[in-house]
């Protein structure tokens, strides 16, 4: 009777409730807990140097394990039995909407929780780097020359891609290079375990399932064995780092071998990270940008990246190239201050913000297109970063958003973040002062506002 007990609590936990009744197994007991995961601060990702625990393991549950799953309160059950009973029920909502007992055992059969993915998603940065040590990294003249080299490695399907998707070879070779080092590093841990991870943590469950049950389909579809889904910890696969559900929407067959392999098959990598890049937007007619010189007396509070006007309006108001060679020709130019009125001024269009579509951060996008320029042979930033500069940490940003709440400039939330809202108070707060309405948080304006 106890062995026949114990079979069933494994059947519960291995395969869900569904596969249990298959097996001859009755239901649980109606006190059987039905664990919902924890829930955690929202804070961003960084890495984390914390150990990594002993990872939990879901394939099985040993007797000791399965008993406790079946009689404790929810609260007072270890951490791995709790991954393991939010598999369980992850598996029968996945054998419910198709995917196969195959797929489902190739996959959650020695899955592991992975504590150090939990770290990873929790960690805040106390110190952010400015943006042009970001460049210094991502568009190095190292990096630069490989790029080179690396676009005549393969420039056939870089040039496929280019002209199915409109997207040009050195675009996809900078992205490739960014996300991966050119394929060299797209990170080891199993997409599978890091998702369930993710799911079971709560923080971002429901982003965590329905990019887990992407994955599965994505086994099931036959791209690529579960052993060879690897990638970030976040999630991201593959050399040009794809979300699942990216994958299932963009991601294509480029050489023809019935897989789709953005692990290894360059012609795949490009071919799939064009079109996404010309589903999501990209013009084929259209650079990504410039870098330009501001007239005096230029309203910087309009150098806020989303007044949008022409290419020819921005130069009507005396807007002009570094060179003095004609704008280029963009219907909806915005002017961009990445390190505010003391850095390099740009005049970006819409394939700059397709970019963001990839990765929503201005600096990436920056550094993707800065460096398929100089990969294709142009310059580089030409204007001097104001590298003087000493950049806020996280507790300063917070105290400048609170010092401006304070003064009546609301700034949101005051998270340690300076996004939009905390730009255009700012913004407010120098007009007030006859300061240059950059909204470049500086350690200057912070004291400005702290002083009583």
């Amino acid at each position: 009777m106890q062995q026949r007990f114990l079979h069933c609590v494994r059947a519960w936990v291995r395969a869900g409730l569904a596969l249990a009744a298959l097996t001859g197994c009755a239901t649980p007991p109606a006190d059987t807990p039905v664990i919902a995961p924890p829930t955690a601060s929202p804070d961003t990702a960084l890495p984390s140097t914390a150990p990594a625990a002993a990872p939990a393991q879901a394939g099985a549950a040993s007797a000791p394990m399965a008993e406790a799953a079946a009689s404790a309160p929810a609260a007072e059950l270890p951490l791995e039995q709790r991954f393991v009973a939010w598999v369980s029920a992850f598996r029968a909502t996945a054998l419910a909407q198709g995917i196969s007992e195959a797929t489902l055992q190739s996959a959650f059969d020695g899955v592991q929780y992975l504590p150090q993915v939990v770290d990873l998603d929790r960690a805040q940065p106390e110190f952010t780097r400015p943006v042009w040590q970001y460049l210094d990294n991502l568009v190095s003249p190292q990096r630069v020359t490989r790029g080179v080299d690396k676009l005549q490695q393969v420039r056939t399907q870089a040039e496929d891609a280019a002209a199915r998707y409109g997207v040009p070879a050195p675009t996809l070779v900078a992205i490739w290079g960014i996300e991966s080092n050119f394929g060299d590093n797209y990170g080891s841990t199993p997409t599978i375990d890091a998702l369930a991870t993710l799911g079971f943590d709560g923080r971002r469950e429901a982003w965590a399932r329905s990019q887990l049950m992407a994955a599965l389909k994505i086994v099931q579809n036959g791209d690529i064995a579960r052993s060879q889904m690897i990638g970030s910890w976040a999630g991201a696969m593959g050399q040009t780092q794809f979300l699942p559900t990216n994958f299932l929407a963009y991601a294509v067959d480029a050489d023809g071998d019935g897989r789709r392999d953005i692990w290894g098959s360059a012609a795949d990598v490009m071919g799939s990270t064009a079109h996404f890049l010309q589903r999501v937007g990209w013009q084929s007619s259209q650079p990504w940008g410039v870098e330009v010189q501001l007239p005096p007396g230029f309203d910087l509070g309009r150098a806020d990246g989303q007044t949008r006007q022409s290419s020819a309006q921005w130069a009507q108001e005396g807007v002009r190239t570094l060179n003095g060679a004609p704008m280029p020709e963009l219907g909806d130019g915005a002017i961009l201050l990445p390190a505010g009125v003391r850095g390099p001024a740009f005049l970006v269009g819409p394939n700059f913000r397709t970019i963001l579509r990839y990765n929503n951060s201005t600096n990436y996008a920056l550094a993707v297109n800065l460096l398929a320029q100089r990969i294709a042979g142009g310059p580089g930033v030409q204007a001097a970063w104001p590298r003087e500069l000493q950049p806020l940490s996280r507790t300063q940003v917070t105290e400048l958003q609170s010092a401006l709440n304070a003064r009546g400039f609301d700034a949101g939330l005051a998270d340690g973040a300076a996004g939009p809202a905390t730009r255009d108070a700012l913004r407010r707060y120098q007009r007030s002062i006859g300061a240059p309405a950059d909204g470049f948080p500086t350690l200057e304006l912070l004291q400005r506002l702290q002083a009583p």
